[in-house]
């Protein structure tokens, strides 16, 4: 890192340097829609489009800003190849459905760039192939089977050769796709969103969702209003309101790292590329906001909240990466995201829970959001419309996908979140909160009792209780982003304790010193 300055001191995302478009005013009074759609991410936001096209009233929340979650702390790939994905396919669902899975996100990028073309949004879209690549012997032989995957399965793309990848290092082997795509994601939904106001459709900013009733259909809201429908669309990333379908127990949750760097070398390669190997390295290239090619590097994932080392270096190691093989001089821009992982590497996309056919819920993306989010509004939409769609029952909640390696997943998840549960109570350390230098966080000791600290830049302690509002795990610090991460099913919150993303719904407890 000794070739330019430091990374800023604290993250910013590329993406949301235009920031959202319009100053959206929260919930305050009740109010009625035919849908109500709780997230404004891209799943939500095309959601509500679709169906405010279709001439439904519809009313869509955001917690926090709109495009102020994981669509604005993307890598922004627009890709049907979802790392070495369909050779698991097949052999987890058989070449139909791994098929279906192909098309289903091939539409995605079909909508994502008829969108843009019908409503003329300038989001730096490109037309790129997509590469899978390994650099070691082990990795290879997946690659080779990843490619055979796609002969057997019609997919336009199949084995690279080494001369075909426009890297700066040794390559193994690679396997691609063509036609894939990137954009900057939240021009796009600026865009869409834009449209759907146009149409009609209403959106209220920080005003968080907190429960569900059913009967009749109304969202209770953190402002004490509330907004009664007909159907409720979940598309908040990690469903809240979960705990009769216990959707919560199927789902595996990792954060993963960015940044956009500068670079003098001009070898910013064309196309955009995965490392079969670990650790994992995202490399695509985007437009800074002066108009500038950077250099977008990601990876260095991990489950969240259960991290052995100061999660700083995560984004070191891909400054290391960046240096080393692209000369970069700069960092601008780092940021990190959640992603949200399945039993049986699909989506889960309709209802809840059995029974309850007016609640919908999209989530497990697996990295791959911009694809699985557009088509996963169609299928919402259509769900709605009672409309035939055909990936309903691929993705659908109650799938049947309890085979043999479903269930380890969900044995081995399951088991994590119980350890980490008793971890957190037993083997906590703590110091004093005089130990606490400024701009650091950690659990310090407070009259006899464990406490979650942060001291700030100027010296204030913010002092909260480190147990998590959602089922009551200790949270864990996370210094990179100045948040408190939970181990167990991965609800964030920020330094005073305020909810970031999860399914929590409650902010941690303040503490007085």
């Amino acid at each position: 890192m000794d070739n330019f300055t430091k990374l800023p001191s604290h993250p910013a995302s590329l993406w949301r340097q235009p920031q959202s478009s319009g100053d959206f005013t929260p919930l305050n009074e009740d109010i009625s829609a035919d849908v109500t759609v709780i997230g404004a991410g891209i799943t939500g936001i095309t959601t509500a489009y679709l169906l405010a096209k279709e001439g439904l009233k519809v009313a869509l929340l955001e917690a926090g800003e709109v495009i102020g979650g994981t669509t604005g702390f993307t890598t922004a790939k627009i890709s049907s190849q979802h790392g070495l994905i369909y050779q698991e396919l097949i052999k987890q669902h058989g070449k139909d459905k791994a098929r279906l899975y192909y098309e289903a996100n091939q539409e995605g990028i079909s909508f994502i760039q008829d969108c843009i073309n019908d409503l003329q949004i300038d989001c730096d879209f490109h037309t790129l192939p997509s590469f899978i690549y390994s650099t070691n012997k082990e990795m290879e032989q997946k690659v080779e089977d990843e490619a055979n995957a796609y002969l057997q399965l019609g997919i336009d793309g199949g084995f690279a050769h080494k001369e075909d990848l426009s890297l700066p290092y040794s390559i193994k082997n690679g396997v691609m796709m063509r036609n894939q795509a990137q954009f900057h994601p939240v021009k796009y939904l600026n865009g869409l969103i834009q449209a759907f106001t146009k149409l009609g459709g209403q959106v209220f900013e920080h005003t968080r969702a907190l429960d569900i009733n059913n009967d009749p259909t109304a969202v209770k809201t953190d402002r004490g209003f509330e907004v009664k429908s007909k159907y409720i669309v979940v598309s908040t990333h990690y469903p809240f309101s979960d705990t009769k379908g216990l959707l919560f127990s199927r789902l595996h949750i990792e954060r993963s790292y960015a940044l956009a760097a500068k670079t003098d070398a001009g070898n910013i390669p064309d196309g955009m590329y995965l490392s079969a190997d670990e650790p994992t390295r995202s490399i695509r290239w985007a437009t800074g906001p002066d108009g500038e090619k950077l250099l977008l590097l990601g990876g260095e994932g991990h489950p969240t909240g259960q991290n052995d080392r100061d999660t700083s270096t995560h984004y070191e190691n891909l400054v290391k990466f960046g240096s080393r093989y692209f000369d970069i001089t700069d960092v601008p821009f780092h940021w990190s995201s959640q992603d949200i992982f399945s039993l049986d590497s699909l989506p889960y996309i309709g209802p809840i829970q059995t029974g309850t056919e007016n609640v919908l819920v999209a989530t497990a993306y697996a990295k791959w959001g911009m694809t699985n989010g557009t088509i996963a509004a169609s299928i919402l939409k259509d769900h709605i419309l009672d409309k035939e769609n055909p990936y309903k029952d691929l993705f659908h909640p109650a799938r049947s996908e309890m085979e043999a390696s479903s269930i380890k997943n969900f044995i081995k998840e399951n088991t994590t979140v119980a350890k980490e549960m008793v971890k957190g109570k037993m083997k906590r350390k703590s110091r004093s909160l005089d130990e606490l230098r400024h701009d650091e966080g950690g659990i310090v000791q407070l009259d006899g009792k464990k406490v979650g600290a942060y001291k700030d830049s100027e010296g204030t302690c913010h002092l909260v209780k480190p147990t998590c509002t959602h089922m009551g795990c200790d949270v864990e610090w996370n210094d990179a982003e100045r948040s408190w991460d939970c181990p167990c099913h991965a609800s964030r919150f920020s330094y005073k304790g305020d909810v970031l993303e999860g399914p929590a719904t409650k902010p941690l407890k303040g503490v007085e010193s």
